[in-house]
């Protein structure tokens, strides 16, 4: 995936395409003649209102140049309280080092290359949200083949980088196809700007339905082309009930829930503006999923991709590099020390294999062998697996505190939400002694308690036993170097404690510790890792004394997380009732939103990866900006999922009763 470049004089050619990534002579200045200057974007920025934004669509990210030019001109131009949102398509990404190199010809840009580069990492296959300039500026990068992810943008773009190897290097970017997701995607006056004239991409985008016109090159390139959308193309038919509600101005915001999902969304929705009250029924944040000693970072996955892959991949991604803001790696808070998922019987081994050989991007894993293992371990162990250098363990409670902490967050201590009702001063959520608070946008985030208000009774969320066992640490244990994985997991230790787990029983809400699952966690890491089981001289503990915490996480029916706006039940079935007769039948009826009421919940065990990712997604709807994650995805988690698959299902049944 990581190109190979060649460095004439300093600069970087692709030798794969033979081709600059930018002018040999005076690559800055024909970034601004080209890209900033023929889109007109001083003159656009300048007249935005004060809580404006903009969206800049880019077909090549290379070194970034672009990006770092506009970058630093809408902080020239753009009203303070203004966001820019970059979306830009790559399928070579720089290394980081290759990349640090090429930026380091423009001194002029130091500032801001090396905030960049302090959030250009993790970058894997699929969609990769990075936040710069304090939350003004977002860039999303698309890892993959432009029409691979260009067409699966949720987005509307005002402003195109044509950019890219040239046609006659790289000619399988510079097709038809391109030309026409650019103008579904492009707002009614779209424009966009590129370096090159060449016929075949002036006749490409006029029949897509720009208006086209020659202007002179930079440089020696005498001509390049600009232009603007001129006929907007029909937009294909999108189903309405996975659609996300009209956007909403900022105001009052409240999130019920403390854990990692109500604070990562209580903290995406601070960044963009929103005064959010955190309303948490226990006297501390972080008091039920969320407050477990560890938390295990790594991309659980599933040969080939499934929904929930994709949205962990994201996820995972997201999270480190949130992470990397916010805790430090000191071994109390959090520690960077990888994780080997081990292959600990036959099946799990031939898994991991066809995990190993699925391209999710450079860096993510590596298959180790059992010697390996146990040299990154410092722990002798029977098998191999996979080994995740980026990965590691996090205290919970500290990430959803730091996350909390924005100044745009009033947290609101042992109070529980009861009841919501709206009027024209918007929504008033009840506890049991009156009103808690008021709000113009409610997102639910109570794990299994999201569902237990008659707004949000149809959503099929149920709460999974799952306990985790605290082993004091031994001088032998306190070697283990990594965090392990199989059908449970331990970590180092946290001060001088291991957490080991976790135990899974569904449809059981009992949440005192028990020594039976202190016993079926013990098992398990004596199959894992026989060494570490006798290194903890678990022979000599009293099972009944040891230490642990047993908790619910979340789940949906199927298992994959709510997020979304939150529809009216009974009038989204009287609705859609003729999909009851035809599931394929394209209505257009907009769905039934309960204005300002979203849902992000139902992560289960992965929380500590979907939850962060899935807030950003839900506060990119709901201020209308370009989604952090491929269009194809956000049905399989949209809360209005099973009101859908019910009304098929009545067609379904009635279809077997006349048959």
């Amino acid at each position: 995936m990581t190109p190979s470049l060649q460095w004439i004089d300093g600069q970087p050619l692709s030798a794969h395409y033979g081709d600059v990534y930018f002018s040999r002579e005076s690559g800055l200045e024909e970034t601004h003649h080209v890209f900033l200057n023929h889109n007109r974007l001083t003159e656009r920025w300048r007249k935005l209102p004060r809580r404006g934004s903009f969206v800049i669509g880019e077909t090549g990210f290379g070194t970034g140049l672009n990006f770092l030019c506009a970058w630093q001109e809408w902080e020239r131009h753009a009203p303070a309280a203004a966001r820019l949102h970059f979306v830009s398509c790559e399928k070579h990404p720089l290394s980081a080092t290759d990349l640090a190199r090429a930026l380091g010809l423009w001194p002029e840009l130091t500032d801001l290359s090396q905030e960049l580069l302090q959030q250009y990492r993790y970058l894997f296959r699929g969609w990769n949200r990075l936040t710069l300039a304090g939350g003004r500026i977002t860039l999303t990068l698309l890892i993959g083949d432009v029409m691979e992810t260009l067409p699966f943008c949720d987005m509307t773009v005002d402003a195109w980088f044509l950019d890219g190897f040239a046609p006659a290097k790289n000619p399988d970017m510079w097709r038809p196809d391109l030309f026409q997701a650019m103008a579904r995607l492009s707002a009614p006056e779209a424009t966009f700007a590129t370096f090159t004239s060449a016929g075949a991409v002036k006749r490409g985008l006029e029949e897509a339905g720009f208006a086209v016109e020659k202007a002179k090159g930079h440089g020696r390139k005498r001509e390049m082309l600009c232009g603007q959308l001129a006929r907007k193309p029909e937009r294909p038919w999108q189903a309405p009930w996975h659609a996300s509600p009209p956007p909403l101005e900022t105001g009052r915001a409240a999130v019920i829930g403390g854990g990692i999902a109500g604070a990562a969304t209580a903290a995406a929705l601070a960044e963009r503006g929103w005064e959010v009250c955190l309303v948490e029924r226990h006297g501390t944040l972080a008091a039920e999923g969320s407050g477990n000693p560890q938390g295990i970072l790594y991309a659980k996955l599933s040969p080939p991709p499934t929904p929930l892959t994709r949205l962990t991949l994201a996820g995972y991604g997201h999270t480190l590099r949130l992470l990397d803001g916010l805790l430090p790696a000191d071994g109390q808070v959090r520690a960077a020390c990888g994780v080997l998922q081990l292959a600990y019987d036959e099946a799990e081994g031939k898994r991991l294999q066809a995990l190993a050989a699925t391209d999710y991007g450079e860096g993510l894993m590596r298959p180790v062998s059992a010697a390996e293992a146990s040299e990154l371990a410092a722990i002798p162990l029977r098998t191999g697996g996979l080994f995740f250098p980026d990965g590691g363990w996090i205290h919970p409670p500290a990430l959803v505190a730091a996350l909390a902490e924005n100044k745009g967050i009033r947290v609101l201590h042992t109070a529980e939400a009861i009841a919501l009702h709206q009027d024209d001063s918007g929504w008033h959520l009840m506890g049991q002694g009156g009103e808690l608070t008021q709000a113009d946008l409610v997102v639910f985030a109570a794990a299994g308690n999201a569902a237990a208000f008659d707004q949000t009774s149809y959503l099929p969320i149920r709460g999974n036993r799952g306990q985790v066992t605290v082993l004091p640490a031994t001088t032998a244990s306190r070697r283990l170097s990594t965090v392990l994985c199989g059908e449970s997991y331990i970590a180092p230790p946290r001060g001088m404690a291991h957490t080991l787990g976790a135990t899974y029983a569904p449809f059981d809400g009992h949440l005192g510790v028990t020594a039976s699952d202190h016993e079926t966690n013990l098992s398990n890491l004596n199959t894992l890792a026989p060494a570490l089981y006798a290194a903890l001289e678990t022979e000599r503990l009293d099972i009944s004394s040891l230490a642990g915490r047993a908790s619910l996480r979340a789940v949906a029916a199927d298992h994959l997380p709510l997020v979304g706006g939150i529809v009216d039940a009974e009038r989204f079935n009287v609705l859609y009732a003729p999909l009851t007769r035809d599931a394929k039948r394209k209505l257009n009826d907009p769905a039934p939103w309960r204005k300002g009421l979203y849902i992000n919940a139902a992560h289960g065990s992965r929380g500590m990866l979907t939850a962060p990712i899935a807030a950003e997604l839900l506060a990119s709807q709901i201020g209308g900006e370009p989604l952090p994650l491929p269009s194809s995805l956000v049905p399989a988690i949209h809360p209005s999922r099973f009101l859908l698959r019910s009304l098929i299902r009545a067609k379904q049944a009635g279809s077997a009763v006349l048959t």
